[in-house]
């Protein structure tokens, strides 16, 4: 059993949710319950094969670990019963700047680039910073939950739309696509040819009792041609600052496109803990993943449990997957802007503006659920408190 109780101080050590408080609200004193990683001790048999590769004097240019890419490979095939072959896996120095790389490698300035907000920011970024065109299919929400309008998404389409940024399952609504969805929007997508890159991060995440989580590659023989697939252990097994991700591209041309473009960039492999944290994560962490599971589905249950009785203006949307909950925050009648300045300064908690993740998220903000009980309980009583003040 592991202890997801327990209370971590992560002032001083650099830590992004910490530090960038005072900037982001305009206040220190507050929960930070924004950034997407989690409180939870990273496992130990990650930090403890850091701490033996420490034991040797010398941190020089290291080779990648011959168990580095078998690994990915068994547990891509195991967990999400998508039969990769070892020669589709790269290495990704991040998913982030993998998407940055994707629409710099397969699109030209000017072309345009679809994406369905509410969703990810950096989406967003690496589309404009690289001077190609957002197209938003927006997506619509139908009992509680978020769906695609696939009408609109083909409507959308010009000649200049070369690519679809898939967020698989989605960020920050918590969806985990079924197949039959992502068959119809891979079907729209070889219609009209257009390359989907496929961010699945939060794959691993997929909570207990949910629809498995279904690769966008692996629903027909074009789509796992026309996609570039993204994922990583680094935020199911909170180890972010690690840097470690890997792409699988079947399609041989496009895979050898992207490794020349990563080649080219110097960006095509990782530092010396990327890669051990990584081969500690899958070679021990399934135990350690289902019980972080089940901790943060019970949190998720517990904060949709006190907003119901206490605090019913505030309705999450809950997740299929990962620790963020979308909270619909129209029934306090602010404005987005007012909201996160409530939250922050009378309810005491950091979440993140639901504006930034694009059109759909107004009214919005997302909670990061994966940390203690005590702080969360502690969290939704301030809240309860701000609102009847």
């Amino acid at each position: 059993m592991y202890n997801f109780d327990e209370i971590i101080d992560r002032k001083g050590t650099n830590a992004v949710k910490v530090e960038r408080c005072k900037a982001l609200f305009g206040t220190e004193d507050l929960l930070p319950l924004w950034v997407a990683d989690m409180d939870f001790r990273t496992p130990d048999f990650i930090l403890n094969a850091i701490q033996k590769r420490l034991e040797h004097p010398i941190l020089g240019y290291s080779m990648t670990p011959k168990e580095f890419y078998p690994l990915m490979q068994k547990w891509i095939t195991d967990h999400h019963h998508w039969p990769v072959k070892r020669e589709w896996i790269g290495f990704l120095p991040g998913i982030v700047p993998g998407l940055s790389f994707a629409v710099q490698c397969f699109t030209s300035p000017g072309d345009e680039i679809i994406v369905q907000s509410p969703v990810y920011y950096p989406f967003f970024n690496v589309i404009k910073n690289n001077h190609r065109v957002v197209v938003n299919n927006q997506l619509i929400e139908v009992e509680g939950k978020y769906t695609m309008d696939y009408n609109d998404f083909e409507s959308k389409i010009s000649d200049k739309t070369k690519l679809f940024i898939l967020c698989n399952p989605h960020n920050p609504g918590g969806r985990v696509w079924t197949r039959e969805e992502l068959v119809k929007v891979a079907e729209i997508c070889e219609k009209h040819n257009i390359i989907v890159i496929s961010d699945e991060i939060h794959a691993d995440m997929v909570l207990p009792g949910k629809t498995a989580h279904t690769p966008f590659a692996a629903v027909s023989e074009w789509a796992e041609q026309h996609t570039v697939t993204f994922m990583a252990p680094t935020k199911v097994f909170n180890m972010p600052g690690l840097i470690s991700s890997g792409y699988i591209i079947p399609n041989a041309e496009s895979r050898h496109q992207f490794a020349e473009f990563l080649e080219a960039a110097e960006m095509n492999s990782g530092n010396i803990f990327a890669y051990i944290g990584a081969v500690a994560a899958y070679e021990n962490g399934e135990a350690w993943r289902m019980e972080m599971l089940d901790y943060v589905q019970k949190n998720i249950e517990y904060v949709a449990d006190f907003l119901k009785n206490n605090v019913p203006q505030v309705v999450p949307m809950i997740p299929e997957a990962s620790f963020l909950v979308w909270l619909d925050c129209k029934g306090l009648g602010m404005e987005t802007d007012e909201l996160h300045q409530f939250f922050a300064h009378k309810a005491g908690l950091g979440l993140n503006k639901g504006t930034i993740f694009g059109d759909g998220g107004e009214y919005h903000l997302r909670l990061n659920v994966a940390c203690s009980r005590k702080i969360l309980e502690q969290g939704m009583e301030q809240l309860k408190k701000a609102i009847l003040m």
